[in-house]
């Protein structure tokens, strides 16, 4: 019998180098065989089974694949802390981060640098909501100059705190951006609304989806999808 399913090696855990994740075990009926990741902060291992399969079997898969587990553990950047680095991200630029207790809460943005007031056991969720009403901000600009040039009313934005995808469309024209491309840098933010607001008109992946794509986005779109396959986990790294 293989080590790990083993009664005594069956704890849903795993070491990955130096480091012991849990291993979260998500039934799902509709499943019809095992999906392994990790989570997005690197925090626990996450598979999920179908409603048969039994947990140690899972868990054994798990521990199969420990070489691939740790190679994709290596490529999540290290979680980084705004407000200890006075850094933050933003449009694809570092900007300092002044916070001094006196100044004014609300934040100001002068040149390369944020100044911000009030209470520092806030801060990081402040930053973030700064960051989120700046990304409705922007989107709601690139979504005008899209449907604008491909002749459409302007599509109503809302922020999503997605996973696994930057941005989505639905039926009744609603444009769904995930709030973290506000970090990255704009022609790369410009091209997932760019994608969004083709699929108002072509609602698939088609041949006419990808000319009317070319045709809204002035950057190289392969290019932009080659910078978020490379860097989009950086997007994660500050905030939960």
């Amino acid at each position: 019998m293989i080590d790990w399913l083993r009664r005594e090696a069956i704890e849903p855990e795993i070491e990955l180098g130096d480091r012991t994740l849990p291993i979260d075990l998500i039934r799902n009926r509709r499943a019809k065989r095992l999906t392994l990741r990790l989570a997005p902060d690197g925090s626990a291992v996450r598979i999920t089974l179908p409603h048969w399969c039994r947990s140690v079997e899972a868990i054994g898969f798990v521990h199969a694949r420990r070489d691939w587990l740790t190679e994709q553990l290596a490529k999540i950047p290290p979680k980084r802390d705004p407000v200890a680095e006075r850094r933050l991200m933003y449009r694809g630029t570092q900007i300092a981060l002044d916070w001094r207790a006196d100044a004014p809460r609300r934040p100001d943005l002068d040149d390369d640098t944020l100044t911000i007031g009030g209470p520092q056991d806030t801060l990081t969720r402040r930053l973030q909501r700064w960051l989120e009403a700046e990304a409705l901000r922007l989107f709601a600009a690139d979504a005008r100059d899209y449907c604008t040039a491909a002749g459409l009313d302007t599509a109503s934005v809302r922020l999503t705190r997605a996973r696994k995808r930057w941005g989505s469309c639905s039926s009744e024209g609603v444009l769904r951006l995930n709030w973290r491309l506000v970090q990255a840098p704009d022609a790369i933010r410009r091209s997932v609304v760019a994608h969004e607001v083709a699929h108002l008109v072509h609602f698939d992946h088609s041949p006419a989806f990808h000319a009317l794509l070319g045709e809204l986005y002035e950057g190289d779109i392969d290019q932009a999808n080659r910078w978020l396959s490379r860097h989009g986990r950086e997007l994660y790294a500050a905030f939960d």
